[in-house]
């Protein structure tokens, strides 16, 4: 089923923003027969987010991109309730707008997930930091509490078993800020999630899954493990950078890379990044069916051996590279305004890694080879420059 803007702009306006029903909430009558109608209207399905018992439309809204509050009101009205962020998007500007479309919400009716990146772990006032990071993000979002507090892009397994950490996050519960913890990351997944499974505080995992990772099998077993003891997985970067080639030139069938993210069962939901109507429509047009048809899986396995701009975080470069840049930290940067169109991001993205300039001054001929035929030098040169445009000249 197809749903064309005209189409999904009459679902929105018949759908309402009812109150949904959490655990232990109850709905009056009338909130009953709105919610009612939002899912026959949207016919999103469900699913439990793990130990919490959250139960989640396998479509959500990630807002990273969004700056129209339209889009989230649209996506809101057709069914969609969790939405997630995090304290440095848009420099704060994003968790504001959406403190600003909910302050007059029912609290219940919807679901905030935000995160905070892990700078400071080993300093002196890391306690105070991170509470001060995390109120920060409350202000914004005019809420008392978030319903799901990550650390951000984790990439080693002491991030997430370092006792200090462990107790600010338990703090973080105990005061009420948020319901459940967790931490997204892009790296290392399997190691991680056997870490979280060990730790046995981490409520969700929100982490890069799509149909190009080339050690699937290893990550879909670990996250068969963390759902057996509980977590709830929520599957983020599920375009694959959402263009079908290096240039990004041509953009993906989001369609079939949903399809293809929920047929892992474990996998409760999916944030893409949408930020447009036609985008939204796209991403509902797939909610509609979850079934993956013949011709999309044919489309993706064409695409599987393809140069695209998902970078896989295997680290072979990194080992080669004489200065041991972070390297696959700077093909995401590339990924976000040759995939994304998102060049803002890639400028925060390369600003956070302290990037010594110039970059690559000690290479004259970057002997660096991508076992996924990256050509690491060039997108080397043509990102790391946009450090030095000024913001105003970015979106």
């Amino acid at each position: 089923m197809t749903i064309n803007r005209r189409k999904f702009l009459r679902i929105s306006a018949a759908a309402g923003a009812g109150a949904l029903l959490f655990p232990s909430t109850q709905l009056s009558a009338a909130s009953k027969a709105v919610q009612d109608k939002k899912q026959d209207a949207a016919k999103i399905p469900t699913r439990i987010l793990g130990r919490t018992g959250v139960e989640l439309p396998v479509l959500s809204m990630g807002v990273m991109r969004a700056d129209n509050p339209g889009v989230v009101r649209a996506a809101y009205n057709s069914g969609i309730f969790h939405f997630d962020t995090a304290h440095s998007y848009q420099k704060g500007k994003n968790e504001e707008l959406l403190g600003n479309f909910f302050k007059d919400k029912n609290r219940d009716s919807f679901f905030i997930s935000t995160k905070g990146t892990l700078n400071f772990l080993h300093s002196d006032t890391f306690e105070k930091d991170y509470a001060d990071l995390l109120e920060t993000s409350l202000q914004r979002l005019q809420m008392d509490h978030v319903d799901l507090f990550y650390i951000h892009a984790v990439k080693n397994t002491e991030e997430i078993t370092d006792e200090r950490m462990i107790n600010v996050l338990k703090k973080f519960k105990e005061d009420g800020k948020t319901r459940f913890i967790g931490f997204s990351s892009h790296d290392n997944k399997p190691e991680l999630i056997d870490a979280a499974v060990e730790a046995g505080i981490y409520d969700v995992i929100l982490l890069s899954y799509n149909f190009k990772l080339n050690n699937l099998p290893e990550i879909e077993a670990a996250i068969e493990r963390g759902a057996k003891a509980g977590i709830g997985f929520i599957a983020m970067k599920t375009m694959s950078g959402g263009v079908e080639d290096a240039d990004g030139k041509k953009k993906i069938n989001a369609q079939a890379c949903l399809k293809w993210v929920w047929k892992n069962k474990n996998i409760t939901t999916a944030i893409p990044g949408f930020s447009n109507y036609d985008e939204l429509d796209e991403c509902l047009a797939a909610a509609q069916d979850l079934s993956l048809t013949q011709e999309e899986e044919e489309y993706l396995a064409e695409l599987y051996n393809r140069e695209m701009l998902y970078c896989q975080n295997c680290k072979k470069c990194v080992e080669q590279c004489v200065e041991h840049l972070p390297i696959p930290d700077i093909m995401r940067a590339y990924m976000y305004t040759h995939g994304y169109k998102y060049p803002s991001l890639s400028k925060e993205t390369l600003a956070g890694l302290n990037l010594s300039q110039p970059v690559c001054s000690s290479c004259e001929i970057c002997k660096v080879s991508c076992p996924f035929k990256f050509n690491v030098a060039r997108k080397i040169a043509a990102i790391t420059p946009v450090l030095q445009v000024p913001d105003e000249f970015l979106v």
